[in-house]
C-alpha cells in the first residue's frame, strides 16, 4: 500500500497558512521546553485519508534541533500547513511526547486555523485506549500551553 501523501487542494495554499504553521512552531517548541520531544501529528483529509506523521526534536536553552532529514521536516510543516488552512483537511490533532525520568503528554487539536490545547482528561482517555496499559500508566498527561495566535 503506498504511503499517503501530504494533502494537496485544487488551489494554492494562502501563504496566512504557511505563515501561521511557522509561528505555530516557533510557539510550541520554546512552550516544551528543554528535552527531546516527539511530535505526532494526526490530519484527517476530506477524501477519506487519514495522514499520521512525527517529528523529533531537541529543545535547549540555546536552539532547537531537528532530528530527523530536512525532507522529514519540511512533510511535518506541510501537513500542518494544510491542517491550518483548512480547506482539505477536516479534523487534526498534534500530540507532543517528552522523554524524561517520567514522560508526559500534551496536545493540541486545530480549530478556526489555529492549534488549542486538548483538555488532559480527553487526551488521558485517548491515551488509555491507544497504548498497552503499562505504558498508558506511566505516561504524564499535562495540560498544554496556550499557543498564542499570531496578530
Amino acid at each position: 500500500m503506498p504511503e499517503p501523501q501530504p494533502p494537496r487542494p485544487a488551489a494554492p495554499v494562502p501563504a496566512s497558512a504557511m505563515g501561521r504553521a511557522l509561528h505555530a512552531l516557533t510557539a510550541l517548541f520554546p512552550a516544551l521546553g528543554e528535552g527531546s520531544h516527539e511530535l505526532n501529528l494526526t490530519a484527517d483529509h476530506r477524501d477519506g485519508a487519514v495522514l499520521a506523521i512525527s517529528l523529533n526534536v531537541t529543545v535547549t536553552a540555546e536552539s532547537v534541533r531537528v532530528d530527523q532529514p530536512a525532507d522529514e521536516y519540511m512533510r511535518f510543516f506541510t501537513v500542518l500547513t494544510f491542517a491550518l488552512e483548512q480547506s482539505t483537511v477536516h479534523d487534526a490533532t498534534l500530540i507532543a511526547a517528552t522523554s524524561a525520568d517520567r514522560p508526559r503528554a500534551c496536545g493540541w487539536e486545530v480549530r478556526q486555523g489555529w492549534l488549542h490545547p486538548i483538555d488532559p482528561a480527553v487526551l488521558q482517555s485517548a491515551v488509555t485506549a491507544h497504548l498497552p496499559a503499562d505504558e498508558a500508566a506511566s505516561l504524564v498527561i499535562c495540560a498544554a500551553p496556550v499557543l498564542h495566535l499570531p496578530r
